[in-house]
């Protein structure tokens, strides 16, 4: 069974201009809530998490991943960090080959910092790359350079942690070949892991009312997918497989934790605005909840001995079946379709909006063969003779309107 850990720091030095991600800059947010004490108050909700999994009869095995997001976690000290990651070890346990990983923004980490996360126990740092040109990384409102970036690398491997980079695609002004040298930048680190994403502007930041305004041109659907495939080749040609849509690594060496999110598997979230996702258990159907968002009022709660949720939901067996189809589609292992057929038919009628009955319909692989012939899917058959089905190129570009033919021929 895999449980996996999440930790949400939601300092940073700075707003990016992109960023609409649970962040703020103050130092002290109220209610225990600040840089100085903040490792205190995660372990504090810890304890309050497991009282709650033990008054529902949840026994979780030692996390085999802990994660460290943000916000910027390194913006915190690294003996912060390390006792933070001590405690989880103290509540749960940790298991001896698990995946520790920190994000890190290039600025706030040295060598000394580097090799204290080490001496803690960390296995591997994210680095916030974004980008290896100068006019990208000032649009989206980046202060390192290069330099930092392959500076935090060098650090990690001689304190034998494994790295990973990640990089954002599609920002106002960023021509192909702007990529292509980030994209090249990256692969000569040396990392045995790259993630690359695709720009999302939000209305409500800085970069989304520049571009409402004309000052920024919109970032192009066009444009962003053939920096997509410029990426695929690149990465492909370098050893670096994809094994999720935005996720490329040296086999061996792909991110578990994320790994644990597109398997649906159990985590918990710790920290404002970080969710946690519980399988079905006797006592309960599938559960989703998320942490109140603002640290003060996240604080007050931890302060009052309450389990700081903003808010819960059960995950209908409609909405599981959704899931699992849209996370496997998003991975390069795909899914088995005996475990989607499997799933609808153990769901019998399901009410409509009307209120009457329908019956989901289970998919045969006859029924594939359209998608297949788009290049959209390839059908592979595993070591247990089940037929998976696993998104190509061109499908992992088409995401949306793969997973939505697949919600039509099971009648969701």
């Amino acid at each position: 069974m895999t449980y996996e850990i999440y930790i949400h720091v939601p300092f940073c030095l700075r707003r990016c201009g992109y960023c609409d991600f649970n962040t703020y800059t103050a130092v002290d947010l109220g209610a225990g809530a600040s840089r100085g004490n903040y490792a205190n108050m995660v372990i504090r909700e810890m304890k309050l998490t497991k009282q709650w999994q033990l008054n529902h009869g949840i026994k979780e095995p030692p996390a085999s991943t802990v994660f460290f997001g943000g916000g910027t976690p390194t913006i915190l000290s690294a003996d912060d960090l390390v006792s933070t990651l001590n405690a989880i070890r103290e509540t749960w346990g940790i298991a001896s080959n698990a995946e520790i990983t920190t994000e890190a923004n290039p600025d706030t980490v040295n060598e000394y910092y580097i090799n204290r996360l080490a001496e803690g126990g960390f296995t591997r740092v994210s680095f916030g790359m974004q980008s290896a040109v100068p006019h990208v990384l000032k649009t989206l409102d980046r202060t390192h350079t290069p330099a930092n970036v392959a500076a935090g690398v060098e650090a990690a491997n001689k304190a034998g942690l494994r790295s990973s980079v990640d990089l954002i695609y599609g920002a106002p002004g960023e021509s192909l070949d702007d990529w292509r040298t980030s994209v090249k930048t990256a692969i000569d680190l040396g990392v045995n892991h790259i993630s690359a994403y695709a720009l999302t502007v939000e209305p409500t930041t800085k970069m989304g009312r520049q571009i409402a305004s004309g000052t920024l041109p919109k970032p192009n659907d066009d444009d962003e997918a053939a920096k997509y495939e410029i990426a695929d080749e690149l990465f492909t040609a370098s050893g670096l497989q994809w094994y999720e849509v935005s996720n490329w690594a040296k086999p061996g060496y792909e991110s578990q934790h994320n790994l644990g999110y597109w398997r649906n598997v159990d985590w918990v979230g710790l920290g404002p605005g970080a969710h946690s996702h519980y399988n079905a258990r006797p006592s309960f159907d599938a559960l989703r909840a998320w942490d109140i968002a603002h640290p003060r009022l996240w604080g007050t709660a931890i302060n009052e001995n309450r389990i700081p949720w903003g808010g819960s939901e059960e995950i209908t067996p409609t909405e599981n079946l959704e899931e699992l189809i849209m996370l496997g589609l998003r991975i390069r292992e795909g899914f088995d379709l005996k475990r989607i057929n499997n799933a609808i038919a153990a769901m019998g009628e399901q009410p409509t909006e009307a209120g009457d009955g329908t019956r989901l319909k289970p998919i045969d692989v006859a029924q594939l063969q359209p998608m297949v012939e788009e290049g959209l899917i390839t059908i592979v058959s595993d070591d247990d003779g089940h037929s998976r089905v696993v998104p190509t190129r061109k499908g992992r570009l088409l995401n949306d309107a793969v997973i939505e033919q697949f919600f039509d021929l099971a009648g969701i």
